[in-house]
């Protein structure tokens, strides 16, 4: 049973619930300044806006955004490392980056303007997953290079809280932790919180029976099938917590405890918009498309309608908490997630929700692509629950199969297996193993 929670803490009460007048003319003035700011300090934005014939002059109101050109991921990594950074390297005071396991590393810069915005901005997120000053948060998301930790740091100690800044892997270690200081909240990425979960049920000792009472969750796509499931192991109501490393890190948006109903996106920070993804143009709100952020506050990297890639939908009507900021609902996807089997598009998210609402299985799952010749073929490696009788594998694996063609119309191969073996990720889940052209079986 989830006890009743208070409405949550309002951190910065006076921009959170900003009238709508004020904060589209606090955004018109950001927006210019943003503008003029790239364009005088950054080589390829003046070049891109010269080339389409727009000056900052051009930029009178929002919805002037569209005359000016996209940013997209590769724009970072072909001018790697500082190419599109507006200020000199001396006035960059921490340096983030991506892995570069796939390429080039993108890395982001951040003055120390733009880190005390950062920490309000994730302060004011905590508070509207719920978390409260004098709560000892436990942050088992990776630090160093990656966002995800030290953002949510830096917010936790803005806010008040006590942090323990535990990052991934160690899961043991982590449940004791957890238990002997007494978290109230818990930020970690959705399958990383089940794998937690499930490990302190294993030793007896169940999430759910100790103090958290808050769980902003993110990092990956994850469905309501899987929230309520987190929500009853670890006692609470968990929040989708949206941001990316190119924007700023976390922080570009937060869900509130008391609607959980799409994430409020920070719109004196951050400009949002959705775009047909085939061909560039803006979609009204409320239609599903590709979203695009453009930030402006940022001073070292400030980015001009950034392409996510993140399918999502916005809305802007009013929110029960009294927030007034736009709400991004739930990204159901990537593009570049997107598979195509068979003809049939699927993002891992649909498998997902269907998965996790079978009685049988627990809500692992790796989706394996293979090539068959000219032809991509799927297999999903599901993992059943303790429960149940490896004799009814085969029975059930049908039945996911029978499930997959009915309701999203791709055929494939069902394997369910033993409980514990499909891998557990210590980070991001990895859901899709895509060996086509690997060489292996």
């Amino acid at each position: 049973m989830i006890p009743p929670y208070g409405p949550t803490l309002k951190y910065q009460p006076e921009l959170e619930c900003m009238d709508r007048p004020a904060l589209t003319q606090l955004q018109t003035e950001r927006l210019r300044w943003t503008v003029g700011h790239a364009y005088e300090n950054v080589s390829h934005t003046r070049k891109s806006m010269d080339a389409r014939g727009v000056t900052p002059n051009h930029i009178k109101c929002l919805a002037d955004i569209r005359h000016l050109p996209f940013t997209v991921k590769n724009d970072l990594r072909t001018h790697y490392p500082f190419g599109l950074f507006a200020v000199p390297r001396e006035k960059v005071i921490r340096l983030h980056a991506s892995s570069g396991t796939t390429g080039t590393p993108t890395v982001v810069g951040y003055t120390r303007d733009d880190l005390d915005m950062w920490a309000d901005l994730m302060a004011r997120s905590l508070a509207c997953a719920g978390a409260r000053p004098g709560d000892v948060v436990h942050n088992a998301l990776g630090y160093g290079l990656f966002t995800g930790g030290l953002g949510f740091h830096g917010g936790a100690e803005r806010l008040g809280c006590t942090v323990t800044p535990i990052s991934g892997g160690g899961t043991e270690r982590q449940i004791k932790l957890l238990r002997d200081f007494g978290a109230q909240v818990l930020i970690a990425t959705p399958s990383y919180a089940l794998h937690l979960a499930e490990a302190a049920a294993l030793q007896g000792e169940p999430l759910a029976d100790g103090p958290l009472h808050a769980a902003p969750l993110g990092g990956e796509p994850w469905t309501d099938s899987l929230r309520r499931q987190l929500d009853e192991m670890l006692g609470l109501q968990s929040v989708d917590s949206y941001g990316l490393s190119e924007i700023i890190g976390p922080g570009v948006a937060m869900e509130c405890r008391d609607a959980r109903d799409g994430a409020h996106g920070w719109e004196d920070a951050f400009l949002f918009e959705i775009i047909d993804p085939e061909s560039g143009e803006p979609l009204p709100v409320g239609e599903t498309g590709e979203l695009v952020i453009t930030t402006l506050t940022k001073q070292a990297l400030p980015m001009i309608r950034y392409r996510t890639r993140d399918i999502t939908s916005l809305t802007d009507e009013p929110c029960a908490c009294g927030r007034t900021h736009l709400r991004i609902r739930r990204v159901t996807g990537r593009n570049d997630d997107m598979l195509i089997i068979r003809g049939v598009n699927m993002f891992p998210t649909q498998v997902e929700a269907l998965l996790v609402g079978m009685e049988d299985l627990a809500p692992h799952y790796q989706l394996v692509v293979r090539r068959d010749g000219t032809m991509d073929n799927l297999t999903i490696e599901a993992e059943a629950r303790p429960d149940v009788s490896a004799d009814d594998y085969p029975k059930i694996a049908k039945k996911v199969e029978n499930h997959i063609k009915t309701m999203i119309g791709v055929s494939c191969r069902a394997m369910v297996k033993e409980p514990g073996a499909v891998p557990r990720s210590e980070g991001k889940a990895v859901r899709v193993r895509d060996l086509r052209g690997s060489g292996k079986d």
